[in-house]
């Protein structure tokens, strides 16, 4: 008669052992894998996007993204002077005078029994007169590179990348995956679940996917994880460095106040193109340590605000610099970079980025930071296009 032996505890105890002891070695090395594929994705949207850029300045006479008139200031000495007068001096009869809006794009209209498919735009007009909306001076201060003031402070057309007027030389859409870096898990995770009756927006047919209003305040579209850099959408003049030794440079000003402070740069202006950025993750997505920002109430994404990409010392941006190189640009280099300009001049307000704006020392919402890092590369860079972010290792 034969005897079947079998596993003693002591065997099974050791062959469970090894196997946790395989997975806790091999687990990090999976996340740590997964992670470097969703930055090298990121890598890989930027440089479309930079591809993007190349084809639009090819049909715009070598002029970059902007929602703007060039002249706009020449129309008024703030948003609300200068659109109304634009519309009235093209006709003021209708949607077809007034200053074009941040434009969305053609999409179905949830919710409507008819199911219709519309234009979704933020119109700076909403008609003739007043009896169909009149002005809207909040849409209109969308067309600013950033707001230096007023309703939609700190916002502007540098966090509008995916709009119609930029994403038909993507692929058309405003929701397109090239515009939205893996790591935004809050951002995408708003997508994938904000359309109506919680349909995944990045499924949607239309080019746009309408969205279900928030009461207070209205549809609120998911901006895109990728930020131009407002500075370099100015004048260079707009951002001027301070120099106490030369009137010609006496620190930044307000583009109301120049007749072309709002005329979009040429690329071929930018003087350090592998120094300058042009756009990078908005949000603190590399070395992150938080999701949410308690500091922003109600946050933008389902209640969550992300931490943004000068927040934090550890925060390491995938970048697009305007040579075209992508590359990880970490905030203490760029700090570390902003230190040595001043050292070097002897200017306290001539450093690679503006103190001089109206934003003044605070810079892009500096104060509402994880850590002390304290920077506004990017944001509100010194000459703007012809400025630089970082310096030559």
């Amino acid at each position: 008669m034969k005897i079947r032996k079998g596993f003693t505890i002591i065997e099974l105890l050791v062959v469970v052992s090894i196997i946790a002891l395989l997975v806790g070695i091999l687990l990090p090395a999976i996340g740590k894998a997964r992670d470097q594929a969703r930055t090298t994705i990121s890598y890989s949207n930027l440089r479309n996007l930079g591809t993007a850029h190349g084809s639009y300045e090819a049909e715009w006479a070598d002029r970059q993204f902007t929602l703007v008139n060039d002249g706009i200031a020449s129309y008024g000495g703030n948003v609300s002077t200068a659109f109304q007068a634009y519309f009235e001096a093209n006709g003021g009869q209708g949607l077809s005078d007034t200053h074009p809006g941040p434009i969305f794009g053609w999409g179905y209209l949830f919710g409507d029994p008819s199911n219709m498919y519309v234009l979704f735009a933020y119109w700076t007009h909403e008609g003739a007169d007043e009896q169909f909306g009149g002005f809207n001076a909040a849409n209109a201060a969308m067309n600013m590179p950033i707001d230096f003031g007023g309703i939609n402070e700190f916002f502007g057309a540098f966090r509008l990348g995916n709009v119609r007027q930029f994403n038909q030389y993507v692929s058309g859409r405003f929701y397109d995956e090239t515009f939205y870096a893996p790591k935004d898990t809050v951002v995408i995770s708003t997508i994938e679940t904000g359309g109506y009756e919680g349909a995944n927006c990045f499924e949607d047919p239309g080019e746009y996917c309408d969205r279900p209003v928030v009461a207070g305040q209205g549809e609120i579209p998911v901006w895109t994880s990728y930020a131009l850099s407002p500075a370099a959408m100015f004048n260079p003049q707009v951002m001027a460095h301070d120099d106490p030794s030369d009137d010609t440079f006496n620190g930044a000003r307000d583009p109301w106040d120049l007749a072309g402070g709002f005329r979009s740069p040429s690329p071929s202006q930018c003087s350090y193109p592998s120094l300058k950025t042009r756009q990078l993750e908005h949000h603190w997505l590399q070395n992150t340590q938080a999701d949410c920002n308690p500091g922003f109430s109600p946050g933008s994404y389902q209640g969550c605000e992300p931490y943004y990409f000068n927040h934090a010392w550890e925060s390491s941006p995938v970048t697009l610099f305007y040579d075209g190189h992508v590359e990880s640009v970490g905030v203490r280099k760029a700090m570390r970079a902003d230190g040595r300009m001043r050292t070097q001049t002897g200017i306290p307000n001539w450093g690679l980025w503006s103190q001089d704006t109206a934003y003044g020392a605070d810079g892009y919402l500096i104060d509402w930071g994880y850590d002390q890092a304290a920077t506004s590369f990017h944001i509100l860079t010194t000459d703007g296009i012809r400025g630089r972010d970082v310096v030559s290792d």
